[in-house]
Order: C-alpha cells, then structure tokens, then sequence
C-alpha cells in the first residue's frame, strides 16, 4: 500500500468518524398544532352535518358546464398568477434543497502557487550577489464540515422545507382562487346577458306601445302627454342597454386576464331563465376545514417554519464544532507541478463558543419567538376566517333561494298585470299611466329576478372556493 493510499483512508476516516455526533438531538420545542375553537358543525346547515363535503369533489364535477370546463383549463393552462406561483413552489424547493446541504461536508479542490525571490549582499570575494529565487505549489482537497450536535442546521432545514410546503399550498391556492374566479366571472357574464336580453325585449315591447299611442295621436284619439310618457319610458329603459353592455366588456376582459389572453370577447351560452339550480350540496365537518383549505394548511406550515427558526435561533447558544482536513501534494517546481515532490496532508477540529455579543443572539431569539407568536395568531385567524367565509356563503345561498322564489312570483304577478293592463286600456277602463306603471315594473322585476339566479350560481362557485375546493390534477 502507497503512502498516498494510505493518507486517502486517513483522510475519509477522519471524517467518517464525525458522522455519530451529527444525530444528537435538536435543542428548541417540537411543533403541535395550537387549538383553535372550531364549531361542530357550519352554521345555516339544515340537518345533521355529514363528512362528505362539495370541496371534495373536482371542479370538473362541481361545474357541469361544458364551456365553463373549457375555460377553466385554458385557465389553469395560461394564468399568469399560476405561473409565478409555480415558480415561488421551485424556488422554496431550491432554498430547501441549499439548507440540507450543509448537514453534509464540504469538498473543495484547491491550488495555489507561489514564486519567491530572496536578495542577499554581494560577496566581498567572489563579487557575487546571493539572489536565490523559491517556487513552491500546493494542490489537493479540503473537507470543511460544520458538526450539528445541537441541532442548529437541522432546524433551518426543517424551517426551509416548512416554507416550501407553504409555498406549495399557496400555489394550490392560487389554482382554487382562480378556478372560483372564472367560475364567478363566467356566472357574472351570463346573468348580465340575461339581464341585456330582457332590456332588448322590453325596450321592443316600449317600441311597439310607442308606435301604438301614435298612431292613437294621429287619428286623434290619444293626446300628446300620453305618447310622450310612453317614449320617456322607452328612452330610460334604452339607456339599461349600453350600461349591460359597458359591465359585459369588463367582465369580459376580467376574464380575459384570468385566461392569459389579451382582452376579447367571451364566447357562451346565454342563461336559460327556467333552468334548475343545482341541488343542495353539503358543506362537510367544519374540523376538515382545517386540512382542506389552502391559506389554512399555508398559514400552519409557515408556523412550523417559526418554530424551526426558534430552534435554530436557541442553537445559537451553544458551541459549533467545525472538522477541517487537507489531502494533497506539495511541489517545489511549476514544471513538476503535477508530478509533485511529495504528499501533505492534515486533520483539525475547531470549537467556537460565544461568549460576549452584547445581547445579539439572545435579542434573535427573542424575535424567533415574537415571530412564531405571530404565526401562531396568523393561523388561528385563517382558520377562524375559514369558518366565517363558509357560514356567510351557506347563509347567502338559503336567503338567495328565499328572495328568488318571492321574485319569481312576483314577475309572474307583473306579467299577468302588464296584459290586463293593456286589457283594460283598450276597453277604456284604464288610463295609460297603468301600463306605465306595470310596464316599468315589470322591467325592474325581471332584472332583479336576473341579478338573484346569477347571485346563486356564483355563492355556489364562491362555497366551492371558500371550502378550499378540490383540486385533482
């Protein structure tokens, strides 16, 4: 066996000697999720609460639409926020991927090289002078490895993985926020199309009682009053149109954005005023809440995170240890620099334990822990959050359901007035102000019967997203 050989199984043993000391254990707590009050199950839940919930279930199930479906992928295909998101998930993996490697040594190949010249008086017998010129160069590996007896490295690796699962549910929110965003502008689009299309009707039928009164005026049966209240009416009920028309555009291009695609046009089918709304669907246990929503599970890993850091932070107290090694050769001729003169090599240990640092890592770990108290109030605040957004979107669905069935009787009431209103004109037993009057009624009614069935389909999309809807790629 060479002596070079026998330096290389010096050099690993060295090293490997280190490896029992690395599996101390941590100092700082371990993480456990803190309490947080959490209902038995949602208010304005009729019956008992079940476990099987509508965020479950994929959004390709949720929203049978096949338009709606089309968007949706083109969605997730092309949205930009999607995409930065998919970008903060591989930095946070990268960064975790950085704070794991220093639990292992370092191996660095290193050179250097070094030319000397030395003067010396002149020899009073030989009138020589004594310049004599030293070269020397030195190559080979240093190991550097930092020995995590109190746990310090492993800490922030834990902290770092902790953010790179936050960062991971944050981008699973992105992608549930945006699947309910183009739900909502989508329902949105198709409410102000009805909506547009009922002012388009009317504003015919006001058409069509316009040409009726003048034709009255002209065989001198009507005044000039009447024809110009009924095209007062028509004039106000025309003005809706473009109005419907500007929030169609915006919508539009909203959508557009989320789409990835420069503003255009949306192609849909219209809202079908007699459709049936889809059945009830239920909430599911309000404890599942906790691991289902996105910024909930995000807001927990981001308190792991801090409680890493705490860790870390009490690390700091105590020693570090640093093993040093240096296996190489040594030559004292650039020519013969890789053929060498001979082998070096070294082994060294280092300790370093603070002493004095005018309070500075006893101040960090106190912001570790005002850090992770923070955390631990951002957590139970997205979850108590969590709790309100679902109760407020389950009480917005049953009232909406309530206003809906009251206005559909309603129009149904008008449109039966505005017939015998025109009924009883004709017979000279009403004055036209009442078909004025039922008209403009009627037109009111039949928008916000649009407003209410276009309200409930986006509370639906709005539950799914609030529920932390199901996301199955």
């Amino acid at each position: 066996m060479t002596s070079t050989m026998r330096l290389c199984r010096l050099f690993v043993a060295a090293a490997l000697t280190s490896i029992p000391f690395v599996g101390c254990a941590a100092v700082g707590p371990n993480y456990a999720r803190p309490q947080v009050a959490a209902p038995q199950q949602y208010r304005f839940v009729e019956g008992m609460a079940q476990a099987q919930s509508m965020a479950d279930l994929p959004w390709f199930q949720v929203f049978d639409d096949p338009t709606l479906q089309a968007l949706i992928r083109e969605a997730i295909a092309n949205n930009l926020d999607v995409r930065a998101a998919v970008a903060r998930v591989e930095e946070a993996r990268a960064r975790a991927g950085i704070a794991k490697s220093f639990l292992y040594p370092q191996v660095d190949g290193v050179a250097s090289y070094s030319l000397r010249q030395a003067s010396n008086t002149p020899q009073t017998i030989t009138n020589e002078t004594g310049d004599t010129t030293h070269q020397s160069a030195i190559y080979g590996f240093q190991l550097s490895w930092e020995l995590d007896l109190f746990g310090r490295l492993r800490r922030e690796h834990e902290s770092a993985v902790a953010v790179a699962f936050a960062s991971e549910q944050a981008r699973r929110g992105v992608l549930v926020t945006l699947v309910g965003d183009v739900a909502t502008n989508y329902f949105l689009l198709r409410e102000l199309d009805l909506q547009l299309e009922i002012a388009r009707q009317t504003l015919r039928l006001n058409e069509d009682t316009v040409t009726y009164f003048r034709d009255r005026l002209q065989g001198g049966v009507s005044n000039r009053l009447e024809l110009d209240r009924i095209q007062a009416l028509r004039s106000e009920t025309a003005a809706t149109i473009p109005d419907l028309e500007q929030q169609i555009a915006i919508v539009e291009n909203a959508l557009s954005l989320l789409l990835g695609r420069p503003p255009n046009s949306i192609t849909r089918e219209p809202l079908d005023p007699r459709a049936a709304l889809p059945p009830p669907i239920p909430p599911g246990l309000p404890a599942s809440l906790l691991e289902r929503r996105p910024d909930v599970v995000q807001a927990e890993q981001l308190l792991v995170a801090a409680n890493a850091d705490v860790g870390a932070a009490r690390a700091l107290f105590f020693p570090t240890i640093d093993l040093t090694g240096f296996l190489g050769g040594v030559s004292g001729d650039l020519t013969r620099f890789l053929g060498g003169d001979g082998a070096v090599w070294s082994v060294g240990a280092g300790l370093l334990q603070p002493i004095f640092q005018a309070g500075r890592i006893r101040r960090n770990l106190e912001a570790m822990r005002a850090r992770y108290d923070a955390a631990v109030a951002e957590y139970q605040k997205a979850a108590l959050n969590g709790y309100r957004e679902v109760a407020n979107t389950l009480v917005t669905i049953q009232k909406l359901a309530l206003i809906r069935v009251e206005r559909e009787a309603g129009v149904v009431a008008l449109q039966d007035a505005s017939d015998l209103a025109r009924s009883r004109y004709d017979s000279g037993l009403a004055s036209y102000i009442e078909i004025l009057t039922a008209d403009e009624d009627l037109f009111q009614r039949q928008l916000l019967l649009a407003q209410t069935r276009g309200a409930e389909l986006r509370a639906r999309a709005e539950l799914y997203r609030t529920l932390g809807g199901g996301w199955q790629p």
